[in-house]
């Protein structure tokens, strides 16, 4: 498996986020989407990566969208028939770096609370739980983590 920095908006990395969004879309309200487009994921701020599998499909997908102060996660997601072979954690551990690199002092996101094996990857990888942040107000579906580095 290989992750690399890619642009979002190829026909096949496309598909992966509207995988993720019809995967969201029955589970949550529409206020409690908190899904980015694929114009804001081309912005400069944002790195966007791509898991590759070895015949090079791509599997998986996230961004970090560097506001100076902290990285905020985003667009996390591996195809269900790919999941269990550490993509995932490969994605979030090359945005770590990423953010990192672009001087950020922590890592965020925002989840859904019925994304348990998005929390438990979460929680392994040292994030811990926090109050909203950003623009982010209260949400009984949503969940809120952080990581310092």
């Amino acid at each position: 498996m290989t992750i690399a920095l890619e642009r979002p908006d190829q026909p096949e990395v496309m598909a992966l986020i509207d995988e993720l969004d019809a995967y969201q879309k029955p589970l949550y309200p529409a206020e409690s989407h908190h899904g980015v487009d694929v114009a804001a994921l081309l912005r400069p701020e944002v790195a966007f990566a791509v898991a590759r599998d070895e015949t090079g499909a791509a599997v998986g997908c996230g961004a970090v969208w560097c506001t100076g102060e902290y990285g905020e996660l985003k667009r996390m997601f591996v195809r269900p028939q790919c999941r269990g072979r550490g993509a995932a954690r490969s994605v979030l551990a090359f945005l770590e770096r990423q953010a990192q690199a672009r001087g950020c002092a922590a890592m965020t996101l925002e989840t859904g609370i019925h994304q348990h094996e998005a929390i438990a990857l979460y929680q392994r990888a040292g994030y811990d739980f926090c109050p909203p942040f950003g623009s982010y107000r209260e949400d009984p579906y949503s969940v809120f983590m952080r990581k310092a580095f």
